[in-house]
């Protein structure tokens, strides 16, 4: 799960540093029957503000109230849905540094001391996350020794161990 926010990977034009943090903040600005709405970020080097765009001449009428809403009140879980959102990065022309970021959550070391386990891995958000890195952190295993255990069939599961996911899976592990 999340810890905090993501650093947008995104070129600063005034140091050239590749990191900015979102901290809530959205700029609203209404031209007659039109709206754009932008989410302030933070140059991590020199504080420098960026504007990501949220909405781009948008039709006044066609924005949701409760959205509009949020955007005045710079509701920090509207920030996680934007920038979490493919499309939203895509548009902006960034990235997100999950690095330091989120937390495993294992719900306790019971299952450490079995022969076999089964383990259901759900995501509280998008995180991109090597699943052997994933597995390795909650078992207490070396990374080295999951990999040792997935060419001897030894930890299987019905998704590619060896890529990037940030969907739910299962593994099961048998030692």
């Amino acid at each position: 799960m999340p810890t905090r926010l993501p650093l947008v990977v995104r070129r600063c034009h005034t140091c050239a540093s590749s990191r900015a943090r979102a901290d809530g903040k959205f700029r609203v600005n209404a031209h007659h029957k039109r709206i754009d709405a932008w989410l302030l970020v933070l140059c991590t080097v020199c504080g420098e503000t960026a504007k990501l765009m949220v909405l781009e001449r948008a039709p006044v009428r066609s924005v949701r109230p409760g959205l509009l809403n949020r955007l005045h009140a710079n509701d920090t879980a509207l920030t996680a849905e934007w920038l979490q959102d493919p499309a939203f990065g895509r548009r902006n022309h960034i990235a997100l540094d999950w690095a330091d970021a989120w937390c495993l959550d294992t719900n306790g070391s019971d299952h450490i001391d079995r022969e076999v386990i089964d383990v259901s891995v759900r995501f509280a958000a998008r995180i991109p996350v090597r699943p052997a890195r994933l597995i390795a952190r909650g078992c207490g295993l070396p990374r080295a020794e999951v990999g040792r255990l997935i060419t001897a069939v030894r930890l299987v599961s019905a998704v590619r161990l060896g890529g990037t996911l940030c969907g739910d899976f299962t593994f099961t592990l048998q030692r």
